[in-house]
């Protein structure tokens, strides 16, 4: 679906890309020698910008419009439930995490399980990287800006991975977070205009006493759902929450770069407070999609759909500038991550670098990244939108391996290297052919679950085997386990178990009065 822009419109497009870039570039030649972790110096406040930008990609924008115009508020879970799981990274992983001093996530895995463990992740870490992160996101950003804009889809992903990789191989780490920042505001600003001209038209027009289908203001559906139950939302989500938010090196890494636990941990509860306003100016519009014209549009288009029929001139030029701004902060922090595992884990197996040397390969592998990623992407274009979606099955069902070792490591200290072996490797390897059996609806369609509930068994079985093993061979040498980091950053802080207490009973009221 094409949208005409006005002249006004093209305006606010430049000065946003010359924004982007004057940012970008300028804070490029200010990052110093670190372009991993910007010097550890991040504050709260930039870490819960740069991850919610990060978080809210293309499909952010898109997709939870047409989750909301197709089911309703159901999708909310997605992002109401994500505070627990960011708790969990803030409270219980980080401290372990910066008491280990590791720079990337399967760092940790080596300190801990050593370097069987420490390999299968970075592998993973790398391909799901280039894969989600960049060639997905490319793929699925690109090809929505190329309808709005009119333009070849691969032209359109060349220019993304071209803006994103430039200042990203000058800027590094702080270039990446501080654009995050900009992107965010762009992000929020849009989308809550977008949200409120799309509710006033509701309202003055009448529309709101229309029918919708049943359950579409309730947050849980009940367990005949096919698609989105209470029990799969409960059971299911979480699985796949617990590797994403605790352990994927694109997120986790804006916590790594943090001042000290303190400002990590204020991060944290930052960006889940965010959270409360996603569904929102997310989630919302697309309900309201749904009740004003059901009739002339699709979920797919219904982002689309508002910004052409509600928006006034200047601020389509504004949405279409957040729709590149969620693209272009994704794509940035995956090639960060990429060139960060890749400079750092592999690269400095086979020789030693200095400083200097790190900095010049982890420009090149940047651009290395991108060119791979726009790959990818044309594999996407040319395989059908089908392949993308299989893409996105195999990390929801490569994630219960990952999230069982990682809770294990932090709550089970009876959890040794042979049982994590044996998750990794043969659980990995388990969970790779269900995935593929089940994507391709082998014996036959119908035959697995839901894939949520499927994650969830796949979880259980995980977790007997980690604790079987664990407990049939030796247990872990006596200080594998990182000192929790109590001293960096004044600990576990009363006021930051008062701000989750807080926040957890908002998100109580919530729940109560949406599903009354």
């Amino acid at each position: 679906m094409n949208i005409s822009l006005t002249g006004v419109d093209c305006i606010v497009l430049v000065l946003y890309i010359i924004a982007l870039f004057a940012l970008g570039f300028f804070l490029g030649r200010n990052s110093g020698k670190d372009i991993f972790l910007g010097g550890r110096s991040l504050r709260w406040w930039q870490i819960g910008f740069s991850m919610f930008s990060a978080n809210a990609g293309p499909m952010m924008l898109i997709g939870m419009s047409s989750l909301g115009f197709s089911q309703g508020v159901v999708g909310a879970n997605f992002e109401w439930l994500a505070w627990i799981f960011l708790l969990l990274l803030a409270m219980f992983f980080l401290p372990r995490y910066l008491s280990a001093g590791i720079s990337t996530i399967p760092q940790y895995l080596l300190h801990r399980y050593g370097k069987s463990a420490y390999n299968f992740l970075v592998i993973y870490s790398l391909v799901s990287i280039l894969v989600v992160w960049l060639g997905s996101a490319l793929y699925a950003g690109g090809l929505v800006i190329s309808q709005v804009l009119g333009c070849p889809l691969l032209y359109a992903v060349a220019l993304i991975a071209l803006i994103a990789t430039s200042y990203t191989a000058a800027g590094g780490f702080r270039a990446v977070v501080r654009t995050g920042i900009f992107q965010s505001v762009i992000i929020i600003v849009s989308s809550l205009i977008l949200t409120v001209l799309a509710f006033n038209r509701m309202m003055t027009s009448g529309a709101v006493h229309h029918e919708v289908p049943e359950n579409f203001w309730k947050l849980f559906h009940g367990a005949d759902d096919p698609e989105y139950s209470w029990v799969a939302i409960l059971a299911g989500y979480p699985v796949v929450a617990i590797y994403y938010w605790c352990a994927d090196q694109t997120i986790v890494q804006k916590m790594l770069g943090a001042k000290d636990l303190r400002e990590g941990q204020y991060g944290a509860l930052f960006i889940a407070a965010l959270k409360i306003i996603t569904p929102v100016i997310f989630l919302l519009p697309g309900i309201i999609c749904f009740i004003l014209f059901r009739d002339i549009t699709t979920a797919d288009n219904a982002y689309i759909t508002l910004v052409k029929q509600l928006m006034p001139d200047g601020f389509r030029g504004l949405c279409i500038a957040a729709l590149i701004a969620a693209l272009i902060d994704t794509v940035s922090s995956g090639l960060n991550s990429f060139s960060t595992v890749f400079t750092l884990d592999v690269v400095a197996q086979f020789r030693t670098t200095d400083e200097g040397s790190r900095l010049r390969t982890g420009r090149w592998v940047t651009v290395l990244a991108a060119l791979l990623a726009i790959g990818i992407a044309a594999m996407f274009l040319y395989s059908g939108k089908g392949l993308f979606e299989i893409t996105q099955g195999m990390v929801s069902i490569l994630a219960p391996p990952l999230s069982v070792v990682f809770l294990a490591s932090v709550f089970w200290k009876r959890t040794n290297r042979a049982a994590v072996l044996t998750v990794l490797y043969g659980g990995g390897s388990v969970c790779l052919l269900i995935g593929v059996c089940y994507l391709l609806n082998y014996p036959y369609k119908g035959f697995w679950p839901h894939f949520l509930l499927l994650s969830v068994y796949l979880f259980i079985a995980l977790a007997v085997v980690i604790m079987l093993v664990s407990l049939l061979t030796a247990p872990a040498a006596a200080g594998s386990e990182p000192v929790a980091a109590a001293e960096k950053g004044g600990g576990q802080s009363r006021r930051v178990w008062a701000g989750w207490a807080v926040l957890a009973a908002v998100m109580l009221i919530i729940y109560f009065v949406l599903n009354r």
